[in-house]
């Protein structure tokens, strides 16, 4: 059972055109936040990049949540409204609610067009279920329809999207989602674990240059959206393993020099210099459960694959108690 998104957007969004603007006036590294990846054409393209053979964390998540799916369920237990952050094609949401014995399901995205087609394919699956779609940010706390508010909830965020901030944006995001579900609420969230450069590196800069026009896709919406004039062809996609940071990095380098518009503003870049669009950090065990606590969140169960490469962690939003 679908219903419509409860927002739709018309228009630019005025937040994508401040972070690109000031993104590209930053010094002294430019930089304009992962967020804004996800035009349609963004989404497709990452959907793609799922299914790449270098990309591993994708089928390692999706493996270890069938496997342990039965044991989520009974966790969890039944009744609970599913609200997934970040839903994009939702392809790992029907192993959840097939186990979990859903209430409700609330796909939130930030890509309009995207939510409503996976919405779509959600409620056709589940005919029982209410698919309630909403179309929003969802890095600050937001409202429920009454419906659903009154539900208890199970937040699910798959994909190690988490590692796509830093460690401050990380924790207010976490947070956010504790007031957005409630004490008592459950999250399920999946991390990705530290490992081997060459690995990494492979997973954000495949053969076939999936993630390369991933990343380049980010300047056409830029030339579309904000009548900008950059010339893509003299980017190139860059990726690299910070191990200081243990995050991998993606970057737009700038082959030649050149001067562009964007949004009537003019903007000059040298060859060599970078706007750098992504970071993917990684988590040792006790790196992923101390930001769960900083984020209000208290880990009450995990699961690893067989090389303990990706995490699968439940956690509960329990009520604010005193420290010792």
């Amino acid at each position: 059972m679908l219903l419509e998104p409860v927002v739709v957007r018309t228009g630019v969004d005025p937040r994508f055109r401040r972070d690109v603007l000031d993104g590209f006036a930053m010094r002294p590294q430019r930089a304009i936040p992962a967020r804004w990846f996800y035009d349609r054409r963004g989404s497709e393209l990452f959907e793609e990049i799922t299914q790449l053979p270098e990309y591993y964390p994708t089928r390692t998540e999706t493996a270890l949540l069938a496997r342990h799916c039965g044991e989520i369920g009974k966790i969890v237990g039944p009744g609970r409204a599913v609200v997934e952050f970040g839903s994009g094609s939702s392809t790992k949401t029907p192993i959840l609610l097939g186990c979990v014995e859903p209430a409700a399901y609330v796909p939130i995205d930030i890509s309009g067009d995207f939510l409503r087609e996976s919405a779509a394919a959600l409620a056709d699956a589940f005919p029982k279920l209410p698919v309630l779609p909403l179309e929003a940010d969802f890095t600050n706390p937001l409202d429920m329809v009454d419906e659903v508010s009154r539900l208890p909830k199970l937040g699910f965020f798959p994909g190690s999207t988490i590692g796509n901030m830093v460690a401050r944006t990380a924790t207010n995001l976490l947070r956010a989602m504790h007031e957005t579900l409630g004490v008592g609420s459950m999250l399920l969230i999946g991390m990705d674990r530290v490992k081997d450069a060459e690995t990494l590196i492979r997973a954000y800069d495949d053969e076939a240059g999936v993630t390369a026009a991933f990343n380049l896709n980010l300047l056409h919406r830029i030339n579309r959206e904000l009548d900008g004039d950059i010339p893509s062809d003299a980017f190139r996609h860059v990726a690299r393993w910070n191990a200081w940071e243990a995050r991998i990095e993606m970057h737009l380098e700038a082959a030649r020099d050149i001067a562009f518009t964007i949004d009537g503003e003019r903007f000059a870049m040298r060859a060599g210099e970078t706007i750098h669009t992504e970071n993917s950090h990684k988590y040792g065990p006790n790196a992923a459960r101390l930001l769960l606590r900083a984020g209000a969140w208290t880990p009450i169960r995990e699961w690893l694959d067989d090389g303990e490469n990706f995490a699968l962690i439940l956690a509960e939003a329990r009520p604010a108690g005193t420290a010792p």
